[in-house]
């Protein structure tokens, strides 16, 4: 209910935001009729991608000045069920490829859009003056642990993953807390919740409360990639195809390595 009242709300916003743009058009008969209001490009995306995607949003709409980018941010897995739902997007940028697998299998991607566009590390973190936890093995010193919830968040299924791997996931059942995202993990880390969490390194990265300790093994986990595809709904599809290129452009994957991302070349 609470989505869908969003959803009505920023409709009637924008239908409120067109009423006043002509009202206003009528107001002065020298406009250019052949201006228009940029068009909205609707995307879905990973929570950890927020970071960088507001800094390439600007990049790109100054030089696209006819597109505003939209972005609604969330685990991949919830943002999975939004557009299985029917909710409105043009981009679905995932942290993992479990959902896009999904979506494809549903076929509600357009045809020959799906790209792995970045990578990510799986680390370790703890508060900055923590002395305790220095490794994965050290986990079973600890007291609470966070993670993402593996069935919805990419970053938990890739922690527990790695916590197997170790021989380590077992033991540590009653010490997890589940968290509904990477930025959750985080926040409790921060606020002294949990005494360690698992997530990307990206968003350890800006962080100046925490301290990676040690980073998961390559072979510990599935291949961390972030597929991003268009949505056959999308009435927008030359604009949604051109901006989800725009991330695999040199500018666009500084920027994401700027903020702990890996690259994928």
């Amino acid at each position: 209910m609470k989505r869908a009242a969003v959803l009505l709300l920023v409709f009637f916003l924008i239908l409120s935001g067109c009423g006043q743009a002509a009202s206003g058009n009528d107001n002065h008969p020298n406009s250019n009729p052949s201006q228009s209001a940029p068009k909205q490009i609707l995307v879905s995306a990973a929570t950890s991608l927020k970071s960088p995607l507001t800094e390439i949003e600007k990049l790109y709409e100054e030089k696209n000045q006819n597109i505003d980018l939209i972005f609604n941010f969330g685990s991949s897995g919830s943002l999975q069920k939004q557009i299985e739902q029917g909710a409105p997007a043009d981009i679905f940028l995932s942290a993992g490829k479990s959902q896009m697998d999904a979506l494809e299998k549903q076929e509600l991607l357009a045809e020959d859009t799906r790209v792995d566009f970045i990578g990510n590390d799986i680390v370790l973190i703890v508060s900055k003056d923590n002395q305790n936890i220095k490794s994965f093995e050290d986990l079973t010193k600890a007291d609470l642990i966070s993670l993402g919830t593996p069935e919805t968040v990419p970053a938990g299924k890739y922690a527990q993953e790695t916590l197997t791997y170790l021989k380590l996931w077992d033991s540590l059942q009653e010490k997890i807390v589940q968290a509904k995202d990477v930025k959750q993990v985080l926040t409790y880390v921060e606020n002294g919740n949990v005494e360690a969490g698992i997530l990307y390194g990206s968003d350890a990265k800006p962080s100046d409360k925490v301290k990676v300790v040690d980073v998961a093994p390559s072979d510990s986990h599935s291949p961390i990639v972030y597929p991003g595809a268009v949505l056959n709904t999308t009435a927008n599809l030359t604009e949604a195809k051109d901006f989800l290129g725009s991330l695999s452009t040199p500018e666009a994957q500084a920027v994401l390595e700027k903020h702990g991302f890996r690259s994928l070349k």
